[in-house]
């Protein structure tokens, strides 16, 4: 049986990075694999796919029973098909929180390591095997630290990460600045999308003292393409809100250049959110959260209501 290997709804690089890392390195050492996804990727990630020559893995909705999966960038049953509990987890490999709920037929393979980015783990799971990664996994492994960390600006920066894709721009012969500029610019593109589809491109479902979120993070060096729709972003968090089964979506306009977020603040209830996570003063529709980068470390452990 083919081992599927994904990560989470609403891929970001990482999530699609590391399937098809973990994928190749199954397939390199003798266990068939194929990467999948479960959704559309953002911007950024179809850029990296396409810049070091894969292409988009098929979108699946769910798992069959008993179909061997790893899943790669998260542990969240949330963010996973519907059936994940009746397939045949062999591994995760992640470095967020453990969140709880997943079920498996038995013991299995978990790596969840306080680094930046899945990527950084994998390639140290890889043992020698590393040095055999073609330019092309060189190519993912580098994007997914550089998306992750948001070329090192990120609080969740690790010297482990640093150092890795420092050692991969020299193999590739790549300036990271520039690179970075390259991706950074393909997820500012999100012109085409609409409100709800910005909404969930990169978002994650959190439940807070019983209230449920949508906590959605939209990183750009151009955070004005994106405030300047402000007012029909607000209007449709409603839908999504009452479509995704959740009390409320959260937006965070991370800019990338300032490193710093805006929250958008569309009622009350966001208000509270603000002044009690993060000691804000709200007095319109939006506040500046300076420093804020990173909804792993910095944006999910301080949310209250």
């Amino acid at each position: 049986m083919t081992t599927l290997v994904f990560g989470h709804k609403a891929p970001d690089t990482d999530s699609l990075g590391s399937a098809l890392i973990w994928a190749w390195f199954m397939n390199h050492t003798g266990t068939k694999a194929e990467a999948k996804l479960l959704g559309t990727p953002n911007t950024e990630a179809a850029f990296v796919a396409k810049k070091w020559g894969f292409a988009q893995p098929d979108i699946i909705d769910d798992v069959a029973d008993d179909q061997d999966c790893v899943i790669v960038d998260t542990n969240n049953p949330a963010e996973l098909p519907a059936n994940i509990n009746g397939a045949n987890v062999t591994a995760i490999i992640d470095h967020h929180k453990l969140v709880g709920g997943l079920e498996t037929k038995g013991p299995i393979d978990i790596t969840i390591r306080p680094l930046a980015c899945t990527a950084t783990i994998m390639h140290d799971l890889m043992g020698d095997v590393a040095a055999e990664m073609p330019d092309n996994v060189k190519g993912l492994v580098l994007s997914c630290i550089i998306s992750d960390t948001l070329e090192f600006r990120s609080p969740t920066t690790t010297d482990t990460d640093k150092a890795l894709a420092e050692k991969l721009a020299g193999e590739l012969n790549l300036s990271i600045a520039d690179y970075a500029t390259e991706m950074f610019a393909a997820k500012s593109d999100v012109s085409e999308f609409s409100d709800a589809e910005l909404l969930r491109m990169d978002s994650k479902e959190y439940e807070v003292d019983g209230t449920k979120f949508r906590v959605s993070v939209l990183e750009t060096t151009a955070p004005a393409i994106v405030l300047d729709r402000k007012a029909s972003i607000m209007e449709s968090m409603t839908g999504v809100a009452s479509e995704d089964s959740v009390d409320q979506v959260l937006l965070f306009v991370v800019d990338i250049l300032n490193e710093e977020a805006t929250m958008l603040i569309p009622n009350d209830l966001t208000k509270t959110v603000a002044e009690k996570s993060f000691g804000a003063t709200v007095t319109g529709d939006n506040v500046v959260l300076p420093g804020v980068m990173s909804r792993k470390k910095q944006i999910i452990p301080a949310l209250k209501v």
